[in-house]
C-alpha cells in the first residue's frame, strides 16, 4: 500500500472554514455532507500527520478512523486506547471551539485507554480567528 500523503494545511482550513458559522452556531443549517466529510477526513488526518504513531485511534464515523501518537502499535482486534466522536464535536474539538474536558463532561466525547487523554495536547490542529 502506497504510503498517505500529508494533509495540506491550507485545504484543512478551507473546508473547516465553510461550515464554521455552523460550528459556532448549532441554530445554523446541517451543512451538505460532502463538504462536512471532507472536514472531518483532512482535519483527522491532520491530527494524524502532526503526532504519527499507532497508540491511539481516533475514530468520527461515519467518516473516518485514525490513528495517532507514538507507541506501541495496534493492529487487530479492539485497540487499547480510543477516542470517538460525532462530527461536529470533532471539527468544534480540532479547531479549538471546545476543549476535550468540556466534551467529556458533555457525554459528547468518548475517551478509553491510559492514552486516549493524550490528544488533548495536540489539539486544536486548525486554528478559527475568534470571534
Amino acid at each position: 500500500m502506497p504510503a498517505r500523503r500529508a494533509v495540506d494545511p491550507a485545504a484543512a482550513r478551507a473546508a473547516v472554514l465553510v461550515l464554521e458559522q455552523w460550528l459556532r452556531d448549532d441554530r445554523e443549517p446541517a451543512p451538505d455532507r460532502a463538504g462536512l466529510a471532507a472536514a472531518v477526513r483532512l482535519t483527522a488526518r491532520a491530527l494524524a500527520d502532526v503526532a504519527p504513531g499507532g497508540s491511539v485511534e481516533v475514530r468520527i464515523p461515519p467518516f473516518v478512523a485514525v490513528q495517532c501518537i507514538p507507541g506501541t502499535q495496534h493492529r487487530r482486534g479492539n485497540p487499547p486506547n480510543v477516542v470517538e466522536t460525532d462530527p461536529r464535536t470533532w471539527l468544534r474539538l480540532a479547531t479549538g471551539l471546545l476543549s476535550v474536558p468540556e466534551a467529556v463532561s458533555a457525554g459528547v466525547l468518548t475517551l478509553s485507554g491510559s492514552r486516549a487523554a493524550d490528544i488533548e495536547g495536540l489539539l486544536p490542529v486548525v486554528r478559527l480567528d475568534p470571534t
